[in-house]
């Protein structure tokens, strides 16, 4: 039985009518043709569908869409702002904190609420903040690198 929703995604509202099963990443992708978050492990482990619900980082392979119902989600489509990249996506591109650009969203989207949190994280409270989203091509480093630059450029 289906059940209608509505969700502020972007800055924008959307009303359907869903499954109940049907998880957040699921309805970002394949109803909504957001793709930037991505589609990894689907168990939570790696981070690469991290989206913000209500100013909170959520894997949301993790939730039902459901579950955001009347609350406001931001993807990584929603961060750049009238033609300029939000700071953290900035220095992800200058810092090369990427490589394939798998992770790419998932981390980006935690390193903003990291820097919201703390906008003077040191290296250990950013890695340790990063803890959550997996990366198989960079060694880190660079995302590192790519957080600190953002949290100098002042988030």
């Amino acid at each position: 039985m289906k059940q209608t929703i509505t969700v502020t995604i972007n800055g924008k509202a959307y009303s359907h009518e869903v499954e109940p099963r049907l998880l957040l990443i699921h309805y970002l992708r394949e109803v909504l043709g957001l793709t930037g978050p991505h589609v990894g492990c689907e168990t939570s482990i790696c981070g690469a569908c991290t989206v913000a619900v209500d100013g909170r980082a959520v894997k949301s392979c993790t939730m039902f869409a459901v579950q955001a119902d009347g609350r406001q989600v931001v993807t990584i489509e929603g961060l750049a702002a009238d033609g300029a990249l939000h700071p953290v996506q900035q220095a992800f591109w200058e810092q090369h904190g990427l490589q394939c650009g798998f992770c790419t969203p998932g981390m980006i989207m935690t390193s903003r609420q990291l820097l919201e949190r703390n906008p003077s994280p040191t290296e250990a409270e950013i890695r340790h903040g990063l803890e959550g989203n997996l990366c198989r091509c960079t060694g880190y480093q660079h995302i590192v690198n790519a957080v600190k630059a953002a949290a100098q450029a002042g988030k």
